[in-house]
């Protein structure tokens, strides 16, 4: 991991793999694959094994994810892997969802495929 990163969010960041690709902009339509793991290492989810191997895509910056995933992606670059943790508070805090226990640190290794900007 080449550095670990925590703002004032409690947000951690650690890069693996600096893209060399282009920054993600809020807007543009993102792909990643990623794994989900709980913070005792439990895997939730794997997008390439949900997604029939096709990269997970959502707008940046569309509130369509959780809190602490668009914290954790800023200033990813495509190409550029990286590990979040995001606490429990902007995660799913006190609710349980499907097989994520309530209160979870979530603990996400997001890579990032594709970003394309809005068409219209």
């Amino acid at each position: 991991l080449n550095q670990n990163m925590e703002d004032n969010t409690g947000v951690k960041k650690a890069d693996i793999t600096v893209g060399s690709g282009g920054l993600i902009t809020p807007g543009q339509t993102v792909g990643v694959n990623y794994v989900l793991k709980l913070s005792d290492g439990t895997l939730i989810q794997d997008s390439k094994v949900v997604n029939n191997n096709q990269p997970f895509s959502f707008v940046y910056g569309a509130g369509q994810l959780i809190p602490g995933w668009e914290m954790g992606i800023e200033g990813m670059r495509v190409g550029g892997k990286r590990v979040i943790t995001i606490p429990p508070e902007l995660g799913y805090g006190a609710q349980a969802v499907g097989p994520i226990p309530a209160n979870s640190t979530l603990i996400f290794e997001i890579e990032v495929v594709s970003a394309q900007a809005p068409t219209n």
